[in-house]
């Protein structure tokens, strides 16, 4: 008996293991997120754009984009392969130290100074923020963003279609037929 006890046993541990294996070459990579704080230290030693997506605790658009946008795996490969990614709180009211500069938490919009700045004063959440390698401002998306959505603006600033062509030139040259 002993031995037919181990031999199930064993059997059970064949399986959990070839069950977990499987499983874990099926799973999506995650999406590789950084602070602030390391953003210059990281653009120093390999420059990349980023994308910073601000958003609040509060916002349920800001939550949906979370659960899907951001679980999508070829949103997810597009930021990993060619960005710095970033989540912002807006109300956060942390220092944040970036070029050189403090920003702090302003009563008078209700969020920190970097949220401010990077939206230029149009607070709306979530909004994507894309900057490039020397962290300066190529645009700001406001909105909820599918995969769909989000996925030609990552191409666009991300194997550096912008440097060639207007946005309207690329959709027409890239859309999908």
């Amino acid at each position: 008996m002993p031995f037919k006890a181990k031999n199930g046993l064993l059997a059970i541990i064949i399986v959990l293991s070839t069950l977990s294996m499987a499983y874990a070459q099926g799973e999506i990579a995650p999406l590789k997120q950084y602070s602030i704080n390391e953003i210059r230290q990281l653009s120093a030693q390999k420059p990349k754009k980023l994308v910073i997506d601000v958003y609040t605790d509060w916002c349920t658009w800001c939550k949906k984009m979370d659960k899907t946008t951001y679980q999508n795996e070829g949103i997810i490969q597009q930021i990993n392969e060619d960005f710095y990614f970033v989540k912002l709180n807006a109300e956060t009211r942390d220092s944040i130290f970036f070029d050189n500069k403090i920003f702090t938490f302003q009563n008078k919009y209700k969020a920190n100074e970097f949220a401010v700045a990077l939206l230029n004063g149009q607070m709306s959440y979530p909004s994507t923020v894309f900057l490039d390698e020397k962290l300066g401002l190529l645009t700001v998306v406001p909105g909820y963003l599918t995969p769909k959505d989000l996925s030609p603006i990552l191409k666009y600033f991300g194997k550096d279609f912008h440097l060639k062509m207007k946005w309207d030139e690329f959709i027409k040259t890239n859309s999908e037929k």
